[in-house]
C-alpha cells in the first residue's frame, strides 16, 4: 500500500525562492532545493515566511561528505510545514564554510554544532560553535571520509598507573574512500527476475 505524502509542489517552491534556488527537483513525489550556501538564510527566511510554503519547523541539518567533488560537502536542511503537511529538504553545497541558519530556525543550533563536530563544517555567525559530540580534546572530524575507520588513538587500561590512558593507533588504517558499490545492489535484479517485489 502506497501513502501519498501532501508535499508543496515544486512551483510554489520555485516561486517563494525566485532566483535563489540553483535547481528545485521533484523526485518522488519529495522536493529537494539546491541553494548556493551564501544565499541559505536568505532562501530559509523566505521559505519560513511566506505563506504559500510556511515552513515554521526545522526537523534536521545533517552533512553528506563527497570526497572527490568539489564543493566537497553538502549540508542538508529538512524542513516540515504543518500547514501544508508537507517537508522539503533544502541542500547547500560547500567547501566548508556555510553561513548559520540559527537566526531562521534557533533549534537549528545544536545540528550545527553536530554538523561541526562529525564533518568540521563551520557554520559562520553560530553564536556557539563547539564540540557536541566528541571530546574536547578530540582532533579531525569523524564522518569525513578521509577520517581512518579506527581513528587516531585508542583508549587502554594501564595495570601499571591503574587508570585509562590513550594511545596512538598501531594498525594499519584503511580510509574510507570507496566507490559507494553496495554488495546487495544486484539483489533488486535477481527479486526482478524471480518476480518478487
Amino acid at each position: 500500500m502506497t501513502i501519498a505524502i501532501n508535499t508543496p509542489s515544486a512551483d510554489a517552491v520555485r516561486g517563494v525562492l525566485g532566483e535563489s534556488a540553483v535547481q528545485v527537483l521533484l523526485e518522488r513525489d519529495e522536493v529537494t532545493v539546491i541553494v548556493p550556501s551564501k544565499k541559505i538564510v536568505e532562501a530559509m527566511t523566505a521559505l519560513r515566511d511566506d505563506p504559500r510554503t510556511a515552513f515554521h519547523q526545522v526537523m534536521d541539518v545533517g552533512g553528506v561528505d563527497y570526497l572527490a567533488r568539489q564543493p566537497r560537502f553538502d549540508v542538508a536542511y529538512q524542513l516540515l510545514s504543518l500547514s501544508h503537511n508537507g517537508r522539503l529538504t533544502v541542500i547547500a553545497q560547500t567547501d566548508a564554510h556555510v553561513p548559520s541558519v540559527v537566526g531562521v530556525y534557533p533549534v537549528a543550533g545544536w545540528f550545527e554544532r553536530e554538523a561541526f563536530d562529525l564533518f568540521g563544517i563551520v557554520f559562520d555567525g553560530h553564536p556557539d560553535l563547539r564540540r557536541i559530540l566528541t571530546d574536547y580534546g578530540f582532533e579531525g572530524h569523524p564522518l569525513r571520509r578521509d577520517f581512518p575507520l579506527v581513528g587516531f588513538e585508542e583508549k587502554v587500561y594501564d595495570d601499571l598507573h591503574a587508570c585509562v590512558v590513550s594511545q596512538p593507533v598501531t594498525l594499519q588504517q584503511d580510509y574510507r574512500a570507496f566507490d559507494a558499490l553496495s554488495p546487495w545492489q544486484g539483489l533488486t535484479d535477481v527479486q526482478k527476475r524471480e518476480g518478487g517485489a
